[in-house]
């Protein structure tokens, strides 16, 4: 029986550089599925090419079958709930008979914390720093949970004196906030640990803001991580999500979903249906609109949509 293609589905860049690390992870994990005789192919679902539209008629080829979607995101914000989901139901559209399996986000991940681990002791120098971890930033509380819980699982059974956690864009703290945190606890070497799989526009923003803050503060030694990026830690994780999705193992964590659960200031948002933002490569109003939503919940800011 052949194995079900492997389809990587990520966002987009305008940085050329993440768009070569994903091509570059892309061409790792598919020497990884060669083994098994599994097809891999990734696509963007904005900002740049290879669209993931492209990506699927390529694993289609004709032939629409079954294949397993993993989105390259260490958390579940917008993109992972909503706009790939929507992405894929259009593919659905344009190639009658394909069904996916989606499996869930890469992070949190055990191989994700000594990954990062790694990351610092590269510019942490023989003493183990303090350490801020940078993650992009959602309107998705859950997502931003899942930044704080990778930090505090960094520091825990690590040397580090402290990890605390910051934001990009879109959530509190700021970079500079948590970097004067830092301070006001006492440490004078930090580490900004960017917490992002690819190169790009976000982790860039992040090293100009840490070192805007070095500059004003003259007294503290600030250094800042590379990305994940491409390598084998991250291509055998999405390997991983892959047979766990074929497996039946997906185990989403849905407990504190807005979606799903009233949490304070997201009432509004239990049981209301995605309204994906359009896509350049994928133009909503193409296809035809999502059923409507299940009456027995309520939808009092119909257009309130997560970012991502």
């Amino acid at each position: 029986m052949t194995a079900p293609p492997l389809l990587l589905a990520a966002h987009g860049t305008t940085d050329q550089a993440g768009v070569d690390a994903f091509a570059a992870l892309a061409g790792r994990v598919a020497k990884l599925a060669a083994a098994g005789g599994t097809r891999v192919a990734g696509g963007f679902i904005e900002l740049s090419a290879p669209a993931l539209r492209d990506a699927v008629s390529s694993l289609v080829n004709g032939h629409p079958a079954a294949m397993v979607a993993v989105p390259l995101m260490l958390s579940a914000a917008g993109h992972a709930k909503g706009d790939i989901p929507a992405a894929l139901a259009r593919e659905g559209t344009r190639h009658p008979g394909l069904t996916w399996t989606y499996a869930r986000p890469l992070g949190p991940h055990p191989d994700l914390i000594s990954l990062l681990d790694k990351r610092v002791a590269a510019v942490g120098g023989h003493t183990p720093p303090a350490v801020l971890l940078v993650g992009r930033g959602s309107t998705d509380p859950d997502a931003n949970a899942d930044v704080v819980k990778t930090a505090r699982l960094l520091w825990e059974g690590r040397g580090y004196p402290l990890a605390e956690t910051a934001f990009v864009s879109l959530a509190r703290p700021d970079v500079a906030e948590g970097l004067e945190r830092c301070r006001l606890l006492g440490a004078r070497r930090v580490v900004v640990a960017r917490y992002f799989l690819f190169p790009g526009v976000l982790p860039d923003r992040v090293a100009e803001q840490a070192a805007a803050y070095a500059a004003a503060h003259p007294e503290l030694d600030i250094a800042c991580t590379d990305v994940l990026g491409d390598c084998d830690e991250i291509a055998a994780l999405v390997w991983e999500r892959y047979r766990e999705a074929l497996a039946g193992d997906i185990r989403m964590n849905c407990d504190v979903c807005v979606y799903r659960i009233a949490m304070p200031g997201f009432e509004h948002r239990v049981g209301e249906p995605q309204h994906p933002h359009d896509h350049p490569h994928d133009h909503v109003h193409d296809f035809p609109p999502p059923p409507s939503p299940d009456p027995r919940f309520p939808r009092s800011h119909p257009q309130a949509r997560s970012h991502g």
